[in-house]
């Protein structure tokens, strides 16, 4: 983790109050790395925050990278609610550079699968 997610994290310990910093991308990059944290020190309620802030966090700028660290941490809640967001947005998380920010192979093919599916259920 980094220093200022850590900090964040004594500070939530302390205070019972929520730091996600400044910015869409920043409060959704630590809203993950303080739900890691909350689930290895059993720390439900701040996990149950994190969560709360992510999903509120889906936009054109976050929708990929949230889909992918959904994917990875299992979140199927989380990875739902990005993949009908990419779907239902495509135009805006397109020009936001969401095909850029893809890393992830299979997360790529989901995201193709979902956009046919789409296609298929508009012309049938």
């Amino acid at each position: 983790t980094d220093l200022a997610s850590f900090t964040a994290f004594i500070d939530y310990l302390c205070t019972d109050q929520l730091d996600l910093g400044e910015g869409e991308g920043e409060q959704a990059r630590r809203a993950l790395v303080l739900r890691e944290l909350a689930q290895m020190y059993q720390v439900p309620r701040l996990e149950l925050l994190c969560a709360q802030a992510l999903q509120e966090s889906v936009g054109p700028a976050s929708a990929v990278p949230l889909l992918e660290a959904a994917d990875t941490m299992g979140d199927g809640r989380l990875l739902a609610q990005c993949r009908r967001y990419v779907a239902d947005h495509a135009a805006e998380v397109r020009a936001r550079g969401g095909v850029e920010q893809l890393r992830d192979l299979g997360v790529a093919k989901g995201l193709l699968g979902d956009a046919l599916d789409q296609r298929w259920r508009a012309t049938h």
